[in-house]
C-alpha cells in the first residue's frame, strides 16, 4: 500500500485536475448562483424558483464578470478580476485534491503537499483560461490594427 498510495493519488489528482480545469471558469458563478439559490429557497420561493433565481445570479455572474474583463482597459484591474474569478477554483482545487489524498494516505504532512500542489495547479490554470476568455482590449486592438 506504501507503493501504491501515492500513485493513486497522483492518478486521482490528474483527474480531478483535468475535471477542475475544464470547469474552472464557473467555480465562482456556480457558488453565486448556489448561494443566491439557497437564499431564495429560504425565503419563500419553493424549489422551482430558487433553481431558477440561482441560474438567473450564476449567469449574471459570469457575463459581468465577461463584460468586466472585455471593457476594462486598465490591465490591473483585469489582473483583479481574473485573480477573484480564479480563487475559488483554487479553493475548490485544494479540497478536491485534500479528499483524495486523505482516502490514499495515512501521513497528514503528505495530504497538505498533495493538496498544497493540487491547489496551485488548479489555480494557475484557472488562472490562465479565465484570462484567456477576455476579449483583447483597447491596447492589443491598436497594435493589431498597425
Amino acid at each position: 500500500m506504501i507503493i501504491f498510495g501515492p500513485l493513486l493519488v497522483i492518478a486521482g489528482i490528474g483527474f480531478f485536475c483535468w475535471l477542475l480545469f475544464t470547469l474552472a471558469v464557473f467555480a465562482l458563478p456556480f457558488y453565486a448562483g448556489l448561494t443566491v439559490g439557497a437564499w431564495a429557497f429560504h425565503t419563500g420561493a419553493g424549489w422551482l424558483g430558487g433553481a431558477i433565481v440561482g441560474a438567473i445570479a450564476a449567469g449574471l455572474t459570469f457575463g459581468v464578470g465577461q463584460l468586466a474583463l472585455a471593457f476594462v482597459p486598465w490591465t490591473w484591474l483585469r489582473l483583479a478580476i481574473v485573480l477573484v474569478y480564479a480563487a475559488p477554483a483554487t479553493v475548490a482545487g485544494y479540497y478536491a485534491t485534500h479528499g483524495i489524498a486523505q482516502m490514499a494516505m495515512q501521513s497528514a504532512t503528505w495530504q497538505t503537499i498533495f493538496s498544497l500542489v493540487g491547489a496551485v495547479a488548479v489555480g494557475v490554470t484557472a488562472l490562465v483560461r479565465i484570462a484567456g476568455t477576455a476579449l483583447p482590449g483597447r491596447e492589443e486592438t491598436r497594435l493589431a490594427r498597425a
